[in-house]
């Protein structure tokens, strides 16, 4: 099945639509939910250091027979591997845990510690190969604007929460100087009953013959966000990938767009954030 593609800001050309392995163990579970993923078609694998199945990931890619370059990853550094000198090494195991001699895109995970240090380190990790692309996850904070302000290299993408409900204008507002694009963590807010149960979206999906996650996600592409809804069950993968052969109207676009009433299912200040967050790293 065809799918889109968005052009970043560096040129590269990244799936739009992929699968998020966050919380799926490492081992079996992980390689059978990428491999069945890049057997649907898709091409576009979201992990992270924290996630602890890189390997797996990886190991997927390989097994899969299908060529490297047509499969992106995206992984993401933890703020324990931040620091000139520091992320460099951090890159490194991270290629040796993917097994691959480029990462396509690599994220700073979270807005705490040397981020500075870090990005000079990415950047120079872009100009060698080891990296194509490079970009922030969780950066909402003034901190956002520190980073891109100090980058010679522009982060690629900005991965956040992003749903019909929290749909991110400001933030979109702030990040489209630098040609930064969202990218959702929570397309279907945390699989919230609610949100899913909206009665546009079932006025909708039984207009296409869609279920309500389908028009969700199919509403995500329109609006150009990067998406990557995780499921280790089959029949929701090929349902959520299934979105390609039809499209909303612009009546339809702004009606979804009027579902937006800033609600979010993460709510954490961020020095709560980085209580919670600064006393663990993970393991190699």
């Amino acid at each position: 099945m065809n799918q889109t593609f968005i052009t970043l800001n560096d040129g590269t050309k990244i799936p739009q639509f992929g699968l998020g392995v966050y919380q799926v163990p490492a081992g079996e579970e992980t390689e059978k939910a990428v491999r069945e993923a890049l057997a649907m078609g898709v091409r576009h694998i979201d992990t992270a250091h924290a996630y602890q199945n890189e390997r797996s990931v990886g190991k997927a890619v390989r097994d899969s027979g299908i060529p490297r370059e047509e499969i992106w990853i995206t992984t993401k550094l933890w703020p324990s591997e931040y620091g000139e000198g520091k992320t460099a090494e951090a890159i490194d195991k991270a290629l040796a845990r993917l097994g691959t001699d480029y990462i396509d895109l690599l994220l700073l995970h979270q807005q705490f510690g040397d981020y500075l240090g870090a990005w000079r380190d990415m950047e120079k990790a872009a100009a060698a190969g080891k990296v194509r692309s490079v970009g922030i996850s969780n950066f909402e904070s003034e901190r956002l604007e520190e980073l891109c302000e100090a980058a010679t290299i522009k982060p690629s993408v900005l991965q956040v929460e992003c749903h019909p409900y929290y749909q991110q204008n400001a933030l979109k507002a702030r990040i489209a100087k630098y040609g930064t694009v969202i990218e959702s963590w929570y397309p279907i807010g945390h699989g919230d009953p609610g949100l899913i149960s909206e009665p546009l979206f079932t006025e909708f999906g039984k207009k296409y013959g869609k279920t309500n996650v389908q028009i969700i996600l199919r509403w995500h592409i329109e609006e150009g966000t990067i998406l990557f809804p995780k499921t280790t069950n089959p029949v929701h993968m090929k349902e959520n990938f299934d979105i390609f052969d039809f499209s909303l109207t612009e009546d339809e676009m702004a009606r979804i767009r009027d579902l937006d009433c800033g609600r979010r299912f993460f709510n954490m200040s961020l020095a709560d954030q980085e209580k919670f967050l600064g006393g663990w790293a993970p393991a190699d």
